[in-house]
């Protein structure tokens, strides 16, 4: 049921003007919905696209306990190809699943992607190249 969630969610947050930026399952039956536009989400945006999924979810008889739709933060989590495109030049945290030059954890710019490979400046200004299927966990690090 999850991906058929997910699926639904991607099909109609683009109408509404958002983007899906993540979906979970939460402990007892519930879904948090992580949506953004450009520009930003504001409360209104949260409470217009949590009741348009309550009637949908009615409606496509998806039963839940609990809907939150909330925006992702500062710490935006970076999950498809296209937020890496999006934010290049962002500052990033990235963790891998197996080791890249002997380490899971880095910290840099992101300076591209080719080929569904990361390019990610470190702050020593190298270059580390890490495929995206490598990616356990990728979120940008604000900046203040």
């Amino acid at each position: 049921m999850p991906m058929d969630v997910r699926l639904l969610l991607e099909n109609t947050l683009p109408g509404l003007g958002y983007e899906l930026v993540d979906f979970e399952l939460t402990p007892g039956g519930g879904f948090r919905v992580f949506i953004d536009k450009p520009g930003g989400i504001t409360v209104e945006d949260c409470v217009s696209t949590s009741n348009h999924l309550t009637r949908l979810f009615m409606v496509e008889n998806i039963d839940y306990d609990r809907l939150e739709v909330s925006s992702p933060g500062l710490d935006r989590p970076l999950k498809k190809e296209a937020d890496y495109v999006r934010f290049q030049g962002s500052l990033a945290k990235v963790r891998t699943r197996l080791p890249v030059e002997q380490q899971k954890r880095f910290m840099g710019r992101i300076a591209g992607i080719q080929d569904s490979v990361l390019q990610l400046q470190l702050e020593d200004g190298r270059i580390v190249a890490i495929p995206l299927s490598n990616i356990d966990k990728a979120r940008l690090e604000p900046e203040f």
